[in-house]
């Protein structure tokens, strides 16, 4: 039986389970459930805490799991990403007070407080910067400095309101990029079942970036047409009853869509059609 880890809390807890159910698998209906066996799949799913999956994963304990690549990094398990879910995106900064600080080299010696210093001392070591002290913080770490715990802060940034409001701002280059990622223990044997999962979640990723439009066109139109609806590897066309016009299907992407509808209709396409993906395989 497979055994999958995923959130048990924060903000990676419901996407993630929505992508599951997705996927097809059976998802709880109780937050305070822990661990739950779906024997349609076979695969029986444990709940725990995101920071904690890198570690039961890269232990050999489960087969995957669902976390922050942050937390991935941070934990120092050996674990590795293996799919990008596109869930959870953040982007880790520097800051600290106005005109303190321009780049990571000017961190030589720095006080740095961050909730990810496993990431940061990382990080630090990649640009050879050797800090005073990395402190850990749980919580809003922007109080460090304003404190006295710390001349730096390391953080999860979104529009950075946060951080001007205590008087910080960004600077250097960001720590890192994260989003969710599913996981495997390092150099683990292959897996059949593995495998069925990460196409099945390359599916709704797929059926989530994309839908099938179908529309009419004239047969001397059908070149500019699927011009602009080439599809993944060629629309479908076939031709309709009345002569001279055939139908088109290919899948395009959800965030172009309106304005492939409107460009299709200048050429003379009509009854075009947007009908939603909810699974594939590719």
């Amino acid at each position: 039986m497979l055994r999958i880890a995923v959130p048990n809390k924060g903000s990676l807890s419901e996407p993630a389970s929505a992508m599951l159910h997705e996927a097809g698998y059976r998802q709880r209906t109780n937050s305070k459930e822990l661990v739950l066996v779906d024997p349609d799949n076979n695969v029986e799913f444990f709940f725990l805490r995101p920071r904690d999956i890198a570690v039961y994963v890269g232990s050999g304990r489960l087969d995957a799991g669902i976390t922050g690549r942050d937390l991935l990094l941070d934990s120092g398990a050996e674990a590795e990403e293996i799919l990008e879910l596109g869930l959870g995106k953040a982007t880790f900064r520097w800051a600290a007070p106005v005109g303190a600080y321009g780049s990571v080299k000017d961190l030589q010696g720095a006080r740095i407080a961050s909730s990810y210093i496993g990431l940061v001392q990382r990080y630090l070591a990649e640009q050879g910067v050797e800090a005073a002290s990395v402190v850990k913080l749980d919580g809003a770490v922007e109080t460090a400095i304003q404190l006295g715990v710390a001349d730096v802060i390391a953080d999860v940034v979104e529009t950075g309101t946060t951080l001007r409001q205590a008087g910080l701002e960004i600077f250097g280059d960001p720590i890192l990029d994260s989003e969710a990622v599913l996981v495997r223990r390092t150099g683990a044997e292959p897996s059949a079942a593995v495998d069925q999962l990460v196409r099945r979640l390359q599916g709704v990723l797929v059926a989530r970036r994309y839908v099938m439009m179908d529309y009419d066109i004239r047969v001397e139109r059908v070149e500019q047409a699927v011009a602009l609806t080439p599809g993944l590897e060629s629309p479908t066309v076939s031709p309709l009853h009345n002569e001279g016009w055939v139908a088109v299907r290919a899948m395009v992407p959800r965030r172009e869509a309106q304005r492939i509808m409107d460009d299709l209709w200048e050429i003379g396409a009509r009854a075009i059609l947007v009908t939603g993906i909810h699974a594939c395989r590719l």
